[in-house]
């Protein structure tokens, strides 16, 4: 792979203008809830990680300098956003590489702590995305864990996301605290009737088709 060259100040003066742009659109346009993606290795986890920032100005280093870009698209966004539309975030709470330095869980805590005081409403807690040479311990849940530390220790809102595929378990990581929202994705792309689905089992009811498809019936 090519290694990315450092942003220069000015166009990270701009990108973060075109953050509260999209912002501004997005409230234009009628949005309840903006999410920003600051995970999986790509612009926003890039600065936060010290596996990919190596930089040696007030954007790379120490941890206060790693999380100014995003704390700046923060203030940037809530200048435009309304205060009473939830502005959540995904992190990736870990890169998965702590013996080389990586992105923690730990580092992930305390900056939660600062986003909740920046205004920021839930913690999509997701993780890695930033070396291929992390190491997933890749099972269903398995990012659960870090959603209940954030929630235990800064007392924000969470999201939890990963391979949750059974709709009971689901219930149950949101009635025993360990997330206040469930993420589902693939899931869903797989099988678009998984909710309703899901549902039917669990209180033994009959799905109807959609309404639209009964011209059919008598048919056949």
């Amino acid at each position: 792979h090519i290694k990315p060259r450092a942003l220069t100040h000015s166009e990270i003066k701009e990108i973060v203008e075109g953050f509260k742009q999209g912002a501004r659109r997005a409230n234009e346009a009628g949005y309840d809830i903006l999410e920003l993606h600051g995970a999986h290795g790509y612009l926003i986890h890039s600065f936060l990680s010290p596996i990919s920032n190596t930089r040696t100005d007030e954007y790379g280093g120490e941890f206060g300098n790693r999380i100014r870009f995003l704390l700046q698209i923060i203030e940037g966004v809530l200048k435009v956003w309304p205060f009473n539309k939830p502005l959540f975030i995904r992190l990736s709470s870990t890169d998965w590489m702590d013996d080389e330095g990586g992105w923690s869980l730990e580092e992930t805590v305390n900056l939660a702590h600062i986003l909740k005081s920046k205004g920021v409403d839930l913690i999509d807690a997701s993780s890695g995305g930033s070396s291929p040479n992390q190491k997933i311990k890749v099972e269903p849940y398995y990012q659960v864990p870090f959603s209940q530390k954030i929630k235990k220790n800064v007392s924000i809102l969470t999201g939890t996301v990963g391979l949750i595929t059974n709709a009971k378990i689901a219930n149950e990581i949101l009635e025993e605290g360990k997330a206040d929202l469930i993420y589902i994705g693939r899931e869903l792309l797989k099988n678009p009737g998984f909710i309703k689905q899901s549902a039917a089992k669990e209180f033994n009811l009959k799905i109807q088709w959609p309404q639209n498809y009964n011209y059919i019936q008598g048919k056949i």
